[in-house]
């Protein structure tokens, strides 16, 4: 996933439209590495359904913050990692799939500074 040179045209929009979905698979697939990784950790350690392991997963990756079933110390444990992960897998996922438009935009803006 490599992008153009500053010294190299503009990709084309059909480039560009299939960077951009390659990114954003890209940026699910984190996600849902992560989504599982919390599931795991609350089924397993908490003790909770495949259901209640996904919606705690899913409120903490999101920011929303841990939802009730965090009863073990155990679990209280992973919860705090996977907070600390998460937000950090987040930020990542976001930056990954704002690359393409951002690298586009700087691109654009160094070609209309080189054509003066």
């Amino acid at each position: 996933m490599k992008f153009e040179h500053k010294k190299q045209p503009l990709a084309k929009p059909a480039v560009f439209r299939r960077r951009v979905f390659r990114y954003f698979l890209a940026s699910a697939v984190l996600i849902a590495f992560s989504l599982g990784v919390g599931m795991f950790g609350y089924c397993y350690l908490g003790g909770l359904s495949l259901i209640d392991g996904f919606y705690n997963a899913a409120m903490i990756l999101t920011g929303m913050g841990p939802g009730p079933g965090a009863e073990t110390d155990s679990c209280k444990l992973f919860a705090a990692f996977y907070a600390l992960y998460s937000g950090i897998a987040f930020l990542a996922a976001v930056s990954i799939v704002i690359a393409p438009a951002l690298h586009r935009l700087l691109h654009k803006l160094h070609l209309a500074e080189n054509a003066h």
